[in-house]
């Protein structure tokens, strides 16, 4: 089949199932000019989440703030009770008791989601061993049960600490994700991302998503046409995720260098302009 007709197939299946119009999607930002953080944009995690991570997420301005211009994002090492916990719980998350550092992940799930375009994210990472700062986007579950990773994840920037200058992306789907060591992805060498500001960015279009640094193209996820849901979860909107973990399983497998806090991760700003076929 010839990828000039994919765009119309895919509109075609969406509308055969209500998935949204991607010509309906507008762009948006975020400057981060405020004196304060946009909550009409963003939304926060709170609490211990996901990857048996070390740090509590809070909503709190001493985690999250912003400061000339940018967003930031930081983790200190502090002790913070865990308001959910009970020893008798079946879930680590309400296991765990006193939380050794805390930290700030931010959201846009149903305030500004997106689907096909260019997203673009300007930032300086935080730097030493047990750092795992993330640009990432998580599928909308169209009000369907679908679980991770089958609604699918974009991984545009992931970094560890114990590899400095190494910056990673990754897509998970049902078919494709880290749990089934199946995930797709790749790899960059940024010597200087705990130092400098950079662009993350995906073009995403209905054949494929291309992932950068500036303007270096390093990795695309391309879209098999006879790709079922598992495969390509990738035609309904994704939200963006910005965090920063510490510790956890990919995280903290060499360990968390205490001396390092408090540690800050900077976002100079959040771009998304639509796709135009």
């Amino acid at each position: 089949m010839s990828t000039s007709i994919l765009p119309l197939l895919f509109f075609l299946m969406a509308q055969s199932v209500g998935l949204p119009d991607p010509s309906a999607m507008k762009g948006w930002s975020d400057e981060f000019d405020r004196p304060a953080i946009d909550t009409t944009l963003w939304s926060f995690e709170e609490g211990f989440i996901r990857n048996h991570e070390g740090q509590y997420y809070t909503n709190r301005p001493e985690n999250a703030y912003i400061e000339e211009g940018c967003l930031v994002l930081e983790a200190r090492r502090e002790p913070f009770p865990n308001t959910r916990h009970n020893p008798d719980s079946d879930r680590w998350q309400e296991q765990w008791g006193t939380a050794e550092y805390t930290s700030a992940s931010l959201h846009t799930a149903g305030k500004r989601e997106f689907l096909y375009g260019r997203m673009e994210v300007r930032a300086k990472l935080p730097a030493g061993r047990g750092v795992w700062p993330a640009i990432w986007t998580l599928g909308n579950k169209m009000g369907e049960d679908i679980p991770w990773p089958d609604r699918g994840e974009i991984d545009i920037m992931e970094f560890v600490g114990y590899n400095p200058g190494m910056i990673y992306a990754n897509v998970h789907t049902g078919a494709y994700n880290w749990v089934a060591g199946t995930n797709k992805g790749d790899s960059i060498r940024i010597e200087d991302a705990s130092t400098a500001f950079h662009v993350y960015a995906i073009d995403w279009t209905p054949e494929r998503i291309d992932f950068y640094v500036d303007s270096t193209h390093y990795f695309s996820f391309e879209r098999d046409v006879e790709a079922d849901f598992q495969r390509w979860p990738f035609d309904r909107p994704q939200a963006l995720k910005l965090n920063l973990a510490i510790g956890g399983n990919w995280g903290g497998r060499q360990g968390i260098d205490t001396t390092i806090f408090p540690q800050r991760y900077y976002i100079d700003y959040v771009r998304y302009t639509p796709f135009s076929p």
